[in-house]
C-alpha cells in the first residue's frame, strides 16, 4: 500500500519506518531538512516541504495514495491547516493526530476519518492496524503473534465458525465474537450496545456487523485478511 506521513517527529518517524519495513511505499514529509536527511535511508521517500502550502501539497501523488497521516504534534496550527488542506484535496483516507480534547473536536469538525492519540497508542500498533485490512483493533503479544478484532467478511455471514474453518484452513483461533445489539432503556428508547459473547464455539453463526476476535501469528492473520477480500 502507499502512505503519506506528514511530520517526522517521534511518532511520525517511527510509524513511517515501520510501514516501510513491512513492504509499503511511504512518502514522509517534514519542514526540517535535518529530519529528512536523518531518515532518508530508513523510509521509502523523504521530502522537505511545507504541508500547509496548497501548491506544493497538490503536487504529491494524492490520488494514488491509500492513506494520509498527519502526524504533526509540535504545532497544532500547522496540524489543523495541513489536515484541512488534505481534506479539501479529497484524499482517500485521512488520519490526523490530536494533542488535546479541543484539538480533537476541531479535527472531528474538519471530517477526518480517524484520529490518533500517540500518547496512548504506539506507532507499532498503528502500523499493524493500517497494514491489516478491515482490522478494527489489534494487540501485539510478541513480535510474531497478535490478537486482532476484524470485521466478518460478507462471504462468511450465515456460516458457523466450524464451516469457515478458521483453525483448519487459516491456523487461527476465534477467541470470541463482539456483536452490536439493540436494547431498550427503562424509558423505552432503543439504543445500540456492544456485547462480548463469551468464549466462541464451533457452532456460533456469524452475522452481519459481527466483530471477530482472532488469535494467531502475524503471517497467518495477514493471509486470512487478504484472502477474505477476494
Amino acid at each position: 500500500m502507499k502512505y503519506i506521513v506528514v511530520g517526522l517527529g517521534n511518532f511520525g518517524a517511527s510509524l513511517s519506518q515501520k510501514l516501510t519495513a513491512q513492504g509499503n511505499e511511504v512518502i514522509a514529509i517534514d519542514t526540517r531538512m535535518e529530519k529528512v536527511d536523518l531518515f532518508k535511508e530508513k523510509i521509502s521517500h523523504t521530502i522537505c516541504m511545507d504541508a500547509t502550502d496548497e501548491f506544493t501539497v497538490s503536487g504529491l501523488p494524492l490520488l494514488d495514495t491509500d492513506v494520509v497521516i498527519v502526524a504533526i504534534g509540535e504545532d497544532q496550527g500547522a496540524n489543523i491547516m495541513a489536515t484541512a488542506l488534505l481534506k479539501n484535496l479529497q484524499v482517500k483516507r485521512l488520519i490526523s493526530r490530536a494533542i488535546n480534547p479541543i484539538h480533537e473536536k476541531v479535527l472531528q469538525a474538519i471530517g477526518v476519518d480517524e484520529i490518533v492519540h500517540p500518547e496512548e497508542e504506539t506507532a507499532e500498533r498503528w502500523a499493524k492496524k493500517l497494514c491489516l485490512s478491515n482490522v478494527v483493533e489489534s494487540f501485539e503479544l510478541s513480535q510474531d503473534y497478535s490478537i486482532i478484532e476484524a470485521k466478518v467478511p460478507d462471504d462468511y455471514i450465515g456460516k458457523t465458525i466450524l464451516e469457515v474453518g478458521f483453525r483448519r484452513d487459516f491456523n487461527l483461533l476465534v477467541l470470541t465474537i463482539i456483536k452490536k445489539v439493540e436494547v431498550k432503556s427503562i424509558l423505552g428508547k432503543t439504543k445500540t450496545e456492544t456485547q462480548i459473547q463469551g468464549v466462541a464455539s464451533a457452532d456460533n453463526i456469524l452475522e452481519p456487523n459481527d466483530i471477530l476476535v482472532l488469535y494467531g501469528s502475524n503471517k497467518d492473520l495477514q493471509i486470512f485478511l487478504k484472502q477474505k477480500l477476494r
